[in-house]
């Protein structure tokens, strides 16, 4: 049942938020970020997985995706603000690596 739900939640929320994702992809393609989405590698229930993000800064680190040395840029602080920066997870609750309810995905640092 619960992933029943998480699919029903996720494809609502996708197809609701779809034209946001498209204009913020826009607006931070034109603010210079590059890539517009990353991936980063979380664990969750013992396995690892790799969660869509989107870039908030100009330069993304390349050896750590989604820490970057340069600060994100004004773009980027409002999405992070708005928390707008995780809505491409909702693909990865799709793909049925992640879920709405249970724990969540942490950063493999927090282990090592």
């Amino acid at each position: 049942m619960r992933r029943i739900g998480d699919l029903a939640i996720a494809s609502a929320l996708i197809a609701l938020t779809l034209p946001l994702l498209a204009v913020v992809a826009l607006v931070l393609k034109l603010d210079g970020v590059s890539p517009v989405l990353l991936r980063e590698e979380r664990r969750a229930g013992g396995r690892r997985l790799m969660v869509f993000k989107f870039c908030t800064s100009r330069r993304p680190h390349r050896d750590n995706p989604g820490r970057s040395p340069e600060p994100p840029s004004s773009v980027g602080r409002f999405v992070c603000y708005t928390r707008i920066v995780d809505l491409p997870q909702l693909v990865n609750v799709l793909r049925g690596e992640m879920s709405f309810v249970g724990e969540g995905a942490l950063r493999p640092d927090f282990f090592d």
